[in-house]
């Protein structure tokens, strides 16, 4: 695999270059500080975009375009990273020397003509284009509530305060009604102009295939920072909060959601990892083989890191009736964490599954650009690197880290249909 990073005059280019796969795939991100009313704006702005285009009026336009590229893949995605928001678009085409020469031109082009020759009708979107679009991201936002484990965490996290981490990655519905022709458009310019922009490629690929997207892609000059991704929480409970509520479901779900204390650079990025996997982020964790295994307390719990915002979960699926001796029995297994009750036996398998992970990493296109996206975004080490890095993990670093992992809100969603038949 050979990697180069091409700088351009307002973007950057990121080229893999592999004859591991017959397949190219290309990704374009567009990130800036996340904003709450942005959100919604931008859920909204990739739909329309793959709603219709200057070249192709409808979305059965688009299709029949695809077919004629040999099946080529396209989607779009708006996420959370940390502080920052990315909205990133992909294809994914097959090599030209498996279909026609000037199959790669056509298949950039392809991208190219939905996210810079939008349908526009007099500085606007299309009346019929917003409102497919619109539908899409309604219905993405109402479903929440059909969903009890990503509510859960949501309200969760929403109860732990009302930072970055609170925000729905759905959007709003007040922020939906306010969206229209005219300003979604205006918000659309705005991203071509003022977000940073990175261009991820990865196939077998020539030097003219590289040239081809320097000429294609231009953007106006830009002032980019590049601020690191990760969030630090500032204030922290001397006692967790609880929350409960009731909700029509027939399984209550319990959340607890953690704050990370000021971890170093080989904590956040090594030592939670094998932190999370002996305590729940494995079926040889404790979690899973103390409170459910052993006790039958609950239909499944798992723990999960997220270092980018600087928090910790632990989840579970129980009866309501059984919350008090769970939440019990989750909290001695948590603070056994900073006894050091575990063994050398946990640290070397919680080692082992992290590195055959990393290894893993070069089995696809997009894993790989995961891969390079994160050196460049949050200058994460590379796959030899963290592997020399993660053996270096001792049971006295899991120590720290247990006690640098401060519990803050625990969220029972209640389940009032639990013991109906």
């Amino acid at each position: 695999m050979d990697y180069h990073k091409f700088c351009e005059k307002n973007y950057n280019i990121h080229v893999i270059k592999t004859d591991k796969f017959k397949t190219i795939t290309f990704k374009i991100n567009f990130k800036r500080k996340i904003k709450k009313e942005e959100i919604t704006m931008r859920n909204t702005l990739i739909n329309i975009l793959f709603s219709s285009s200057y070249k192709y009026a409808n979305k059965r336009e688009l299709e029949i375009e695809t077919e004629n590229l040999y099946g080529l893949g396209y989607r779009g995605v708006n996420y959370q990273s940390g502080i920052y928001n990315i909205m990133s678009f992909d294809v994914k085409f097959l090599n030209e020397k498996y279909t026609e020469i000037g199959m790669h031109e056509k298949s950039i082009d392809f991208i190219y003509e939905i996210l810079f020759n939008p349908n526009i009708d007099n500085n606007k979107f299309k009346e019929e284009d917003l409102k497919y679009a619109k539908k899409i991201v309604y219905d993405n936002i109402v479903s929440l509530d059909e969903n009890t484990s990503l509510y859960s965490q949501v309200r969760m996290l929403e109860a732990m305060d009302d930072s970055i981490n609170s925000y729905r990655s759905s959007g709003y519905l007040d922020d939906l009604n306010y969206i229209d022709t005219a300003n979604l458009y205006e918000y659309y310019k705005s991203i071509l102009d003022n977000d940073i922009i990175d261009i991820f490629i990865v196939g077998n690929i020539d030097d003219n295939f590289i040239s081809y997207l320097k000429n294609k892609f231009n953007f106006k000059d830009r002032k980019n920072s590049y601020e690191s991704h990760f969030y630090k929480n500032n204030d922290y409970r001397l006692d967790y909060q609880e929350v409960v509520e009731e909700k029509n479901v027939t399984q209550s779900k319990l959340i607890i959601g953690f704050k990370l204390d000021n971890l170093t650079e080989f904590e956040l990025r090594y030592v939670l990892n094998i932190y999370n996997y002996i305590l729940g982020g494995s079926p040889d964790s404790k979690l899973f083989k103390n409170v459910r295994e052993k006790k039958s307390l609950c239909y499944s719990i798992s723990s999960s890191n997220l270092p980018l915002n600087g928090l910790f979960l632990i989840k579970a699926g129980i009866n309501a009736c059984d919350y008090s001796k769970t939440l019990n029995l989750i909290l001695k297994e948590f603070n056994d964490m900073k006894l050091g009750k575990f063994t050398n036996k946990d640290i070397e398998n919680g080692i082992l599954t992290y590195k055959n992970s990393i290894k893993e990493l070069n089995d696809s296109e997009e894993s790989i650009i995961s891969l390079y996206a994160g050196c460049e975004y949050l200058k994460s080490d590379s796959i030899e690197d963290r592997i020399k890095k993660i053996e270096k993990v001792k049971k006295e670093d899991i120590i720290n880290v247990a006690g640098k992992i401060k519990i803050d809100t625990v969220y029972l969603l209640k389940g009032i249909l639990e013991n109906e038949e």
